[in-house]
């Protein structure tokens, strides 16, 4: 089942939209598939700086740092 999709515009450079094209061409593999799957490698790659569920075996730093007084 397909997920419900939110539209956006991007720029991208000539020589990347040439790319995308003849992979599309050669594949038929929507341009729209290729650009969510390189934004989830992206996301993916900088997780680290996302925030996310802590886990159990690491307090939240405001328990860690003492408060000033």
């Amino acid at each position: 089942m397909s997920r419900k999709k939110v539209s956006t515009t991007i720029y991208i450079t000539p020589e990347q939209a040439d790319r995308l094209k003849l992979l599309h061409e050669r594949t038929k593999v929507p341009i729209a598939v290729y650009i969510r799957e390189g934004i989830d490698l992206v996301l993916k790659h900088y997780e680290h700086h996302l925030p996310g569920q802590m886990t159990l075996d690491a307090p939240p730093s405001s328990m860690t740092t003492p408060a000033k007084k």
